[in-house]
């Protein structure tokens, strides 16, 4: 493991300025190529969200809804929780700042690519509706684009594996439960196989059921567990209402400390933010393109507005909370990271219990995150061979589990670090040549709402 460790650790420097260029400024320039339009149509993409345009006769499986839910399962999650954690270890508070820029415009990007998933969908092998990256590459580019689709699907295989969720699930069980000392007293080796066999069996009986059992699954689960999160932390910021100005102010004085203790001093905090905002909300990945691709919908434009909705739930919001409560309990001086510092943060301030609550919240983030990535990986390997062999990807997925459980967390953190700035690559490109075809069809979306309205 520290050879494979080694090797990856090498390989990650050289893939940070590629990813800079592409998230930040690639998505700044649709920013202002977009004229801000997700922004200002912010409060129509929640109505589309609600329902309020749905239209029955659409093709695809899941509703837009569902499509949201089942990206935000994916994305809210350990991501928010211990990702936070990680990012406050590694750089400070002032980190939190450049995953809420990275997020501001991830907001952009996902409008872009989610859109896109709609314009281009495919089909694969068995005549099933797809959308995702791999077909806006194909399709969009053309034939002569096909060796970026094929790279970024090879990525996935490796990017979309449960490891950073199984092994943070696996630590938070071993600092609440303590299970050699309330269970059975075994190595802590053995505990985290035993959790990790357990999480692998779970997960199969989910996985091997199809898209349409995640989707019931996640869409009845997330809600509920982001609702009792929420509940948690606007608890602890009410009973410690004095600390949430000062930290705040912490985390936007802290983002322009250029004498940084960060590796790399000032850029190394914003990369940092960088990496642990697209792992909050994946914007720029091409995961979510993969599911918004399978909306009822027949408008491309619809499922981009409802799609960038995703970072801000998930950045802007849910980080935003978990970062507040790390600084004001003090965590984040200790010498944890991951889970075990947002666990220390919950049990300082809600009454000794917190960390058992978390407990609760993390197991059901963690099984949905399971069940939603093995669909992506499911996808990734069906372009390069066929649907058929595609679902022996989860028979890799449940082993990985297992692996990922006794594995350290700065290789489970490296492995999908190194993953996700690779496959940034070919779809951010793709992204970037298609967002002229976007923006024709936006034109005309906006110009027959107006006329409908009138």
């Amino acid at each position: 493991m520290e050879a494979i460790n080694d090797f990856i650790s090498g390989a990650l420097p050289y893939t940070e300025w590629p990813m800079f260029i592409l998230l930040i400024i690639g998505g700044l320039f649709l920013v202002f190529y977009s004229k801000f339009l997700p922004y200002r149509f912010f409060g129509h993409a929640i109505a589309i969200t609600a329902g309020k345009y749905d239209d029955k006769n659409a093709k695809g499986d899941v509703s837009s809804f569902q499509a949201l839910s089942a990206a935000v399962a994916a994305t809210v999650g350990l991501g928010n929780i211990s990702g936070v954690a990680i990012a406050i270890h590694d750089g400070g508070p002032g980190v939190i700042f450049w995953i809420w820029v990275t997020a501001l415009i991830g907001m952009c990007i996902k409008f872009y690519s989610c859109s896109l998933s709609v314009m281009y969908r495919g089909t694969d092998s068995e005549g099933n509706l797809q959308g995702g990256p791999m077909y806006y590459i194909t399709k969009g580019l053309g034939e002569k684009a096909r060796p970026l689709a094929i790279f970024f699907a090879v990525c996935g295989l490796f990017g979309f594996l449960g490891v950073f969720t199984a092994n943070q699930f696996t630590e938070t069980f071993m600092s609440v439960v303590e299970p050699s000392n309330t269970i059975v007293a075994m190595s802590d080796f053995s505990w985290k196989l035993t959790i990790g066999i357990v999480l692998a069996i779970i997960t199969s009986f989910v996985i091997f059921g199809g898209l349409k059992s995640i989707a019931k699954v996640a869409s009845a689960l997330v809600p509920f567990m982001v609702a009792i999160y929420l509940i948690a932390v606007i608890v602890v910021m009410a009973l410690n209402a004095s600390q949430i100005l000062p930290a705040l102010k912490m985390i936007i004085t802290e983002a322009w400390n250029f004498k940084t203790i960060v590796t790399g001093g000032f850029w190394g905090l914003v990369i940092i933010g960088v990496r642990r905002a697209m792992f909050s909300n994946e914007a720029g990945l091409g995961s979510a393109p993969m599911y918004h691709g399978q909306s009822k919908t027949d408008n491309p434009i619809k499922e981009g507005l409802v799609a960038m909705l995703g970072p801000f739930i998930d950045t802007i919001l849910v980080c935003t909370f978990t970062a507040v409560v790390i600084i004001l309990s003090g965590a984040y001086l200790e010498d944890s990271s991951g889970i075990v510092m947002t666990l220390s943060a919950f049990e300082t301030t809600l009454f000794g219990f917190g960390d058992d609550l978390l407990m609760i919240i993390v197991s059901a983030f963690a099984l949905s995150t399971l069940f939603t990535y093995s669909y992506y990986g499911v996808k990734s390997l069906s372009f390069l061979t066929n649907a058929k062999i595609g679902k022996l990807y989860n028979v890799y997925f449940v082993a990985m589990i297992i692996f990922a459980a006794v594995a350290s967390l700065e290789l489970v953190k490296n492995l999908i670090d190194l993953s996700y700035a690779l496959m940034v690559i070919p779809n951010m490109i793709a992204v970037l040549l298609l967002a002229p075809k976007v923006n024709t069809a936006a034109k005309e979306y906006f110009k027959k709402l107006k006329n409908d309205k009138a």
